[in-house]
């Protein structure tokens, strides 16, 4: 077969295959020649409608070739009628193409047609109907009749055009009216065919969709619409009348016609509501009757409707779902329930925003209420007429309008670039709906002058490079309740609660230590504990700092806010500024009246009076945070107050809480609340006690010396001589690192707590309790049992006297056997294990022939051989030892009894002759009386058992080998088993043949015996099952331990085998379980990969292919094993698909997806056998027999699954020419027809042409596999590009969700995997949505864990593995249980459907803030009451990034996601509604995890600047050398407690105890010591530096956007210069400036200082900046190759002189680049851009210092030195600006000029440098001083000049700047280069990297290639 990589496209599909009951059978494309592709695939989407004509050419094209080419002759007219001048696109190519066909092909075809073309298509449509529409209606399925129908129609719109009306025969006419009445009933369907006659699916005879359907259908007491044409609506048929009854078939049509729906929205709806209805009514029991239980109508209306009816209690309007007398109360229901769902599917963009959905609703609703109450009141017998509307008009009139909005909104966001504050977003609009005033504004229908309407700026001006440059001149509009600006204050402003208490908690802690009276004396020092108190004082300043902050960053919303809200902020203010001036007056009023406690208590008591009047305001101020504190341990209380709407309730509630829809009323349940309560009070309680005693206490002693010391011996120019501030500044370098760690270090202690709960709750969840091959067989007796009691669903066999029986056991494991052999057989089917390993784990479907338990091979393996040694050493006379010792071993009985009956079974089915069969049956009585008489080791002789062991293996080898011609050697070989028994094992054996003949008999016919035998029976698959059994029994003589070898295969089983022991809730039945959809978002990443991509050799000779057979090898022998077994498909392709299992593709995803399916097929299978046939060995692939089974399995998984992978771009592929677009295509579509229940969705682009114009017009899309194209099933109109407005992922789930079906929805990346025995799981994991968790709540998500498969892939990938592992099991573990905040972290989590569709979706889409779209999904649930847990007895495989630069990009979107958030309104809310201690748990587990990452690298940097101002400065030398201070040692280790934290080691906590909890902690142990020895600390130290950089350049500027990371293996060498773009911003540029810190420090207070003790403080620093510049090449493959190496330098060099300019790329100039890297500071706001200048200025700290140390100024301490020092630096500027400009000016005309100057230039240097050494006393170390002094200023003045760009542009100084700037990247790139190129002589450095990267059979794989790379033939695949 062809490629799919090339262009031809898809055609012949293989017919013949017919569906496996499990395994959907592996169809694909045959790509037939292009041309047929062209011919229907690649038409234009302007002329969309030929598409049906060119398929039903092709499909008729064999039959009759003539016809096929009038059908497309008709096209090609019709295109040109439609598009005359060829304007549209692509439509010119298409009529070209198709002419030139048309012409080939009549040439061919006149010479075949005898007679006229019309009377040639007349009798062919005759033929055509009568064969395959009247008779094939009730043979054929609904989709064969779709596809006759259409090619029906397709015939007569031909003939119609070449035959006049007249000429056209009566019978033709007759047959086409009824191929007309058929289309309505053979449209393509989804899952339901609802309007089929014939042949019904299985599905359609259902009684529950019955039901459903009749209870939808009951339409004919409603108002009969009547349609008006729309006057712009041109009709051909003049005689039409402008008005028509409209046809009404239930409900939905009703509603449609009513207001306007589209026909594509009302068929989806119908299938959606139907199902939901019919999934409902299913559990209400009441299976015989064909009606709607009323529960089910109740329970649904309930569900949809509880945020509509929450928000009309919120907007104070009554609900309008209301009821009328004269109509059934069900009817309305679901009239209401239909009116919703229609206008949520046709919502578009608008989904997102749930509550202008309710306020749509609403109004609609009571249209509803008005035309039925209409109705009632003409009781006339006749039903009224009601006015209708055309199809388009609820688009037209209400959602477009809406839309608009949303889009002139995102155009103002510049895309992505505006500030927030300068555009409304979804939750902005949304948030309008939450006032009542939407109602007086909007009105009904949609006032377009409506405030909400106005946009003020449309016309779009401005400059573009200025911050508001999509503002335009308008004003804009205000932002609603919230804005989100760019600023680190919300940190302070969303967690303000933490933050006072961490500053009033150091304070009382700095103050307790002052007084070094210790934490307990202050409370018996009246003084120190009244100092203490000042913190209420702090507290009201803070306070006050809160509220402000609240009024400055919500300035642009406060015009939208009501009167009663800004009251509410303005009396804040106030209410903080008293206190502010109240608690610092009264506390200086107190200081004559001192309290130390005792007084406080007995003054207290005794006489008021005396009381100062501080404690009194203190008491007054406290009395809120009393009250929240009682209310807080009511959570009940809390919860009603919360959500209470009552009028007294809202005023007292007032003050406390900002009127707003959601965040009310989240409290947990008491119990919950203890929980997390008692984990923060001891984490807090650890961290003060550290904080105080290793942190604060060693420090106040020092500082004490310190500001009371005199120092004057200044080494610069010191503007503020010390001794009249205390020293400040030096306390200040001295505490400044100090409080940061203070900040930063409760992270830490979480990482440690959250390592032991975590590990607490995982142990007593019963997680890794089996977890070796080894435990698994210990405990594989109660696996079934297990098993049985998880998944069981037929009647309950447990009772009490049954327990223990064996027949009990039997039934289980009969039941086990079904699911356990599918299991195993699917991973033979993945390659994970091989023939025998399957052999050895298949469990036999029944034991009813043999009277033990059967078990699988492994664990028998050996047993016999071992029982057969000890029978033949066995001496003594009774039998008992023996039999006792073999039945001690309950595996060893099992199988020796197994072999014996299987033997006798299969000897005696191989016998034909009657005589034969008697003599086996008399050895076997003589042997089983013997045993019943206990003589059995008198009577036979055990010493022959070995020879009789090996001729038994023989016989079975022979009966197991499939040729036929092998009778004779059987029947010698059971000749002499027979003797053997007879002969040598029987004592009396001669004795009893002559007992059973007489003496001639026996003579004669010793030869002639056991010769009839017949082998055919072995053809029955179960016998041959016996077979391969029994022969596995008797050879393998080893313990099967390592059954199976493949670690994945381990992996799985045990966790399978663990999970049943966890806390998983037991299955339902299918039918009764909860119906779900999968949905997978894709955009344009691998599906498959093609040959090409495959066999494709990077620049070492290695192919992915190659790289694939290294690292998984037992899987590559395993796959050469299958084919060769299978009836060869195309090996090409089975290579393709084997690589793509392996890769993170679309392939492997949808396979595993599928998984559900065919789990769900086997369980119906499983429930419809029932008890009895499962223990009788009932077996799921006998099911072809039994088609009617097989189709009502598969309907009832169609009724509870459904599977739809949104391939956005899929339109635009099957059009491109692209060959990877094209193969992108083709794959999908192979997908499609591989997988019946697979469905696609896809955004469609069609052109349309309206008043001459062609405009775009954009549509949403629903396809299934055919035959062998793409069938549309629905098409739905957009009101324009819905992927604009939003971020892209969000908005593709968005398009496609109105597409899924059921209860509950799993959201799937592009790059996860399922396993079958996971999916069998799904049916436990959903009932976890009817159990009640946390105070009966139920979940509104449902976390599942993942296993991340790309950790063998090198050792980065491993490291990167080992902490997603972490953060999926451990990490997400302990968020949900104790701490309640686990919130949506990406996929697979399963949503509760109904919940979020009707609460803005599964994800949230506005630009850039919403850049982590699956959080704000958990946040938005959280916050409208949501509940989300976490499950770990299921597991979804997901792909991770493997190589660094990819990583990386993934930790940089992260961060930058983080950094959003931070800015988020979700983040504010979820901040400031939780309790304290939740706050904290949300806090360390969402951004405050990012911000300690940030402060730790802060740390260090105003640690180094702090020791940078004390060792220049000289004071470091002063305090050092003075006698006062001792306690030297004790400041010194205060500064080092912080090192310990740079290590990080901490972090790996939560990753050790996972490993340790699933692998032992041996393993964990060795785990982690191989990790540190491959360097893993230093990558994450590296992308801790990533963490860092992107979170604090995310809220200083912005410039977040979506980074494809490409999920491909890296087996390619990164270049430097790629390299070098990447980190030189976020790595290499901070690694330097902390080394040259490090080296100042060093080289500055060398002479005072003691090295060990330097090294001790700044180890961690070293680290950090080596790791920070030199990791990236350590991880790069072939990274000291000294070939690369030069290649990289030389590639470098031309990267970096390349010129920039419009349309060059970053990746070929450096100035592209340059100008791409500060495209953030074009867009940051003046904040950012000051706050950028201030740091800048760090960088003239060096010169300032270094310039007074140097041996020229002879210890001049003039402030005119530094002055001076500026004056040379200028001048050197100015020369090298000169020479320059020179070169520019005189290079090329003035040569001789230019070379003149630059001597004179080198003679001016020459004579000023001698002056200096000679007069001036310059030295050589001076000169180097001034290199460190004067780098960094220069780098100063490109970061100033860079954030001052425009000034600079204009005054002409830009390019020198740009010159200064690339002067610097060659400095930069050369130090960073030079120990590569050094470490790239030495050969063994690159060997010993590619050990650290790849594991060991890869590197000995890379070594052999590059030895062959001559060749180039390495490895092809053969």
């Amino acid at each position: 077969m062809a490629s799919t990589s090339g262009t031809k496209g898809p055609l012949e599909v293989g017919r013949s295959q017919s569906k496996r009951m499990l395994r959907a059978p592996t169809r694909s494309v045959d790509l037939a020649n292009e041309e047929s592709v062209v011919d229907s695939e690649m038409v234009p989407s302007s002329l969309a409608v030929l598409v049906p004509i060119l398929r039903a050419a092709l499909e008729i094209e064999e039959e009759n070739p003539r016809v096929a080419y009038l059908c497309r002759f008709h096209a090609f007219e019709k295109a040109h009628t439609m598009d005359p001048t060829s304007s549209g696109r692509g439509v010119r190519q298409f009529k070209t193409y198709l002419l030139h066909k048309l012409e080939k092909e009549g040439e061919l075809t006149e010479k075949l047609g005898k007679r006229s073309d019309a009377r040639e298509l007349q009798n062919y449509y005759q033929q055509f109907y009568e064969k395959k529409i009247r008779d094939g209606e009730f043979s054929q399925k609904p989709e064969e009749m779709a596809k006759n129908v259409q090619i029906a129609a397709v015939l007569y719109e031909v003939l119609k055009t070449m035959v006049a009306p007249q000429s056209i025969e009566d019978k033709t006419k007759r047959y086409a009216e009824d191929v007309d009445r058929k289309r309505g009933q053979y449209e393509h369907y989804n899952i339901l065919p609802l309007y089929a006659v014939g042949v019904k699916p299985a599905i359609m005879e259902l009684p529950e969709i019955k039901a459903a359907i009749n209870a939808l259908c009951r339409v004919d007491n409603l108002p009969i619409p009547v349609i008006h044409a729309r006057p712009d609506v041109s009709n051909d048929d003049s005689i039409m009348p402008m008005e028509r009854l409209k046809k009404v078939n239930d409900i939905l049509d009703w509603i449609a016609s009513v207001f306007g729906f589209q026909k594509g929205n009302v068929a989806n709806q119908r299938e959606h509501l139907i199902l939901l209805l019919a999934n409902l009514n299913i559990r209400n029991r009441d299976v015989s009757s064909y009606q709607l239980h009323e529960e089910t109508v109740l329970k649904l209306k309930a569900t949809i409707f509880k945020n509509y009816e929450s928000w009309c209690h919120y907007v104070r309007c009554d609900s309008n779902l209301r009821f009328l007398d004269d109509y059934d109360m069900q009817q309305m229901e679901l009239i209401y329930i239909a009116l919703y769902l229609l206008i949520w599917g046709e919502a578009s963009n608008i989904r997102f925003m749930p509550e202008c959905i309710c306020y749509i609703f609403h109004r609609m609703c009571d249209k509803v209420y008005e035309i039925l109450d209409k109705n009632t009141i003409h009781v006339t017998g006749s039903t009224q007429q009601v006015e209708g509307r055309d199809d388009e008009y609820f688009l037209r009139e209400v959602i477009s309008p809406i839309y608009q909005v949303l889009m002139k909104e995102a155009k103002r966001n510049n895309k992505g670039k505006a500030s927030h504050s300068n555009w409304r977003n979804y939750d902005d609009l949304n948030e309008y709906f939450w006032s009542n005033k939407c109602f007086h504004d909007l009105s009904w229908p949609l006032n377009p002058k409506a405030d909400f309407f106005r946009h003020s700026d449309e016309t779009q001006t401005g400059h573009p490079g200025r911050s508001q440059a999509s503002t335009g001149v308008g004003k804009r509009k205000p932002k609603t309740n919230f804005v989100e600006v760019r600023t680190f204050l919300h940190l302070y402003r969303s967690f303000d609660r933490m933050w006072i208490f961490f500053i009033l908690a150091l304070q009382a802690m700095i103050i307790i230590a002052w007084s070094s009276l210790g934490p307990v004396g202050v409370f018996f020092d009246a003084d120190v504990f009244r100092n203490v108190t000042t913190i209420f004082i702090t507290y009201a300043f803070l306070n006050f700092l809160q509220v402000t902050l609240d009024i400055i960053l919500t300035w642009n919303a406060l015009k939208n806010m009501k009167f009663t809200q800004l009251l509410r902020y303005f009396l804040k203010f106030v209410v903080a500024a008293v206190w502010v001036v109240v608690l610092p007056v009264c506390f200086s009023s107190s200081l004559q009246n001192p309290s130390g406690l005792i007084k406080f208590v007995t003054s207290w008591a005794g006489d008021w009076g005396n009381q100062s009047l501080y404690t009194y305001v203190v008491v007054l101020y406290m009395l809120p945070n009393i009250v929240a504190a009682i209310l807080f341990f009511l959570p009940p209380l809390r919860r009603t107050l919360e959500r209470s709407n009552m009028r007294p309730i809202t005023f007292l509630m007032w003050w406390a809480q900002p009127k707003l829809y959601v965040g009310r009323g989240m409290h947990e349940s008491m119990f919950s609340l203890l929980k997390y309560t008692l984990f923060w009070i001891m984490l807090l309680i650890s961290k003060l006690a550290f904080s105080y005693y290793v942190e604060i206490l060693p420090l106040v002693g020092p500082t004490k010396l310190i500001m009371g010391m005199p120092i004057d011996n200044y080494q610069w120019h010191e503007f503020f001589p010390e001794n009249e501030t205390h020293n400040i500044c030096i306390v200040i370098a001295i505490w400044a690192p100090i409080i940061l760690v203070y900040f930063m270090d409760t992270q830490i202690w979480y990482a440690i707590y959250a390592t032991i709960f975590g590990g607490i709750v995982g142990a007593f969840s019963h997680l890794g309790e089996i977890r070796t091959l080894g435990m698994l067989r210990s405990r594989f007796q109660s696996v079934p049992v297990a098993f049985s009691l998880r998944f069981w669903t037929g009647r309950d066999r447990r009772n009490k006297q049954e327990e223990s029986d064996e027949t009990y056991e039997r039934n289980n494991i009969a039941y086990f056997s079904q699911v356990w052999n599918e299991f195993i057989n699917s991973m033979r089917e993945e390659d994970l294990i091989s023939d025998r390993d399957r052999d050895l784990l298949l469990v036999p479907y029944s034991s009813s022939s043999v009277s033990v338990i059967q078990w699988p091979p492994f664990l028998l393996a050996s047993k016999i051989p071992i029982a057969v040694d000890m029978a033949k050493d066995y001496k003594k006379e009774s039998d008992d030892d023996l039999f006792r010792k073999i039945k001690n071993d309950g595996y060893m009985y099992s199988a020796v009894v197994e072999c014996y009956e299987t033997l006798k079974d299969i000897i005696l089915s191989l016998l034909r002759d009657e005589e034969d069969k008697r003599v086996v049956m008399n050895i076997c009585y003589e042997v089983e009386r013997c045993i019943q008489e206990k003589t059995f080791v008198r009577e036979f002789k055990m010493s022959g058992l070995p020879s009789l062991s090996e001729k038994l293996e023989k016989f079975l080898s022979l009966l197991r080998s499939e040729d036929g011609k092998l009778e004779s050697q059987i029947v010698n070989v059971l000749q002499d088993i027979v003797e053997i028994i007879i002969q040598d094992v029987m004592v009396d054996g001669h004795l009893f043949l002559q007992f059973l003949q007489t003496p001639q008999q026996y003579h004669v016919e010793r030869g002639q015996r056991f010769v009839s035998i017949d082998t055919s029976f072995t053809n029955n698959g179960t016998v041959m099952e016996k077979v391969i059994r029994l022969h596995l029994l008797l050879t393998v003589k080893e313990s099967a331990i390592n059954v199976p070898q493949n670690i994945e295969a381990r992996r799985r089983i045990t966790f399978f085998a663990n999970s049943l022991f966890m806390n998983m809730p037991k299955a339902p039945k299918v039918r009764d379980m909860l119906s779900f959809s999968v949905l997978t978002p894709y955009f344009k990443e691998d599906v498959l990969y093609s040959d090409d991509e495959l066999n494709k050799e990077n620049e070492d000779g290695i192919s992915i292919l190659f790289y694939l057979s290294k690292i998984y090898p037992d899987e590559w022998d395993n796959f050469h094993e299958r084919i060769k077994s299978e009836p060869l498909e195309d090996k090409e392709e089975l290579i393709r698909r084997w690589a793509s299992f392996r890769g993170q593709t679309l392939y492997r995803t949808v396979r595993g997806m599928m998984y559900y399916w065919q789990a769900l097929i086997l369980q119906c299978f499983i429930e419809s056998a029932g008890d009895n046939a499962l223990s009788e060995g009932y077996r799921p692939d006998s099911v072809d027999k039994n088609k009617k089974l097989l189709e009502e399995a598969q309907a009832m998984a169609d009724l509870k699954f459904t599977y739809v992978v949104s391939c956005q771009m899929y339109g635009s592929q099957k059009k491109s020419k692209n060959i990877r677009d094209r193969s992108c295509y083709t794959n999908i579509l192979n997908l499609m027809l591989t997988h019946s229940s697979l469905r696609v969705a896809y955004i469609d682009e069609t052109e349309d042409t309206k008043n001459g114009k062609s405009q775009k017009v954009y549509y949403s899309v629903l396809v299934k596999g055919g035959d062998k194209y793409d069938e549309e099933i629905y098409r739905i109109k957009l009101p324009g590009p819905p992927t604009e407005i939003g971020e892209g992922k969000p908005e593709n789930q968005n398009h496609a969700i109105i597409f899924t079906r059921g209860e509950a929805l799993q959201t799937i990346d592009m790059n996860q995997d399922n396993y079958y025995e996971e999916a069998f799981k799904m049916r436990n994991v959903l009932e976890e949505f009817r159990r009640g968790h946390s105070g009966q709540r139920k979940p509104t998500i449902l976390g599942i864990r993942e296993h991340i498969f790309t950790g063998s892939v090198s050792s980065l990938a491993w490291f990167m593995s080992n902490q997603e592992t972490s953060f999926v099991t451990i990490g997400q573990r302990i968020l949900a249980n104790p701490l309640r905040v686990r919130f949506h972290y990406g996929h697979p989590d399963i949503f509760d459907r109904i919940f979020h569709i009707t609460r803005g979706g599964i994800s949230k889409a506005s630009k850039v803030i919403n850049l982590s779209e699956d959080i704000f999904a958990g946040f938005n649930s959280t916050l409208r009451q949501g509940f989300i847990t976490h499950h770990e007895y299921i597991q979804v495989g997901k792909g991770r990034d493997v190589g660094m630069n990819q990583i990386s990009l993934f930790e940089a979107k992260v961060a930058n996601g983080n950094g959003e958030q931070s800015l988020s309104r979700d983040v504010y809310r979820l901040g400031r509604r939780f309790d304290f201690f939740r706050m904290l748990s949300f806090y360390f587990t969402t951004v405050g995890f990012y911000f300690s990452s940030m402060i730790t690298v802060l740390t260090v940097y105003v640690f180094l600047y702090g020791r940078l101002y004390m060792v220049l400065s000289g004071v470091e030398r002063e305090i050092l050398q003075s006698p006062n201070i001792h306690q030297s040692k004790a400041l010194e280790e205060a500064l080092a407690t912080q090192s310990v934290v740079q290590l990080g080691i901490l972090l790996v906590l939560p990753m050790v105890m996972e490993i340790g909890l699933e692998k032992g902690f041996r393993t964990a142990l060795g785990d982690f010591i191989i990790m540190q020895l491959q360097l893993a600390s230093v990558f994450f130290t590296f992308q801790l530096g990533t963490k860092a950089h992107y979170y604090g350049r995310t809220l200083l500027h912005g410039g977040s956007k979506y980074r494809p990371t490409g999920r491909g293996f890296v087996v390619f060498h990164a270049k430097f210069a790629e390299n070098y773009r990447m980190y030189s911003r976020s790595h290499f540029v901070k690694g330097l400036e902390i080394l040259i810190l490090l080296i100042v420090y060093e080289v500055y207070g060398e002479s005072y200082r003691s090295s060990h003790l330097y090294l001790f403080i700044t180890i961690s620093m070293w680290f950090l900046a080596t790791s920070w510049l030199f990791a990236p090449f350590l991880f790069n493959p072939s990274g000291f190759d000294w070939q690369k190496t030069v290649d990289d330098w030389t590639d470098w060099k031309r990267w970096m002189g390349n010129r920039g300019g419009i349309g060059i790329s970053s990746d070929k100039s450096w100035e592209s680049w340059w100008d791409e890297e500060n495209e953030h500071l074009k867009y940051s706001n003046i904040r950012g851009k000051i706050i950028e200048i201030i740091l800048a200025f760090r960088f003239f700290m060096y010169q300032y210092g270094i310039v007074y140390h140097m041996d020229i100024t002879h210890h001049n301490k003039d402030l005119l030195v530094f002055g001076l020092s500026w004056a040379v630096l200028i001048i050197i500027l100015i020369v090298l600006k000169m020479v320059s400009m020179g070169r520019r000016r005189f290079g090329t005309d003035f040569q001789l000029m230019f070379r003149i100057l630059k001597a004179l230039l080198f003679l001016g240097f020459l004579s000023v440098m001698t002056v200096l050494f000679v007069v001036c006393g310059l030295t050589v170390s001076d000169l180097f001083a001034a290199i460190i002094a004067f780098m960094p200023s220069g780098w100063a003045i490109i970061l100033i000049a860079q954030a001052c760009k425009v000034c600079l542009k204009g005054a002409k100084l830009w390019d020198s700047v740009k010159e200064l700037a690339r002067a610097y990247e060659y400095v930069m790139g050369l130090i960073i280069f030079l120990p590569t190129a050094i470490l790239s002589w030495f050969p063994f450095v690159s060997e010993f990297q590619t050990r650290l990267l790849f594991n060991q059979a890869f590197s000995r794989g890379l070594q052999i290639s590059m030895i062959l790379a001559g060749k180039r033939d390495t490895f092809k695949s053969d």
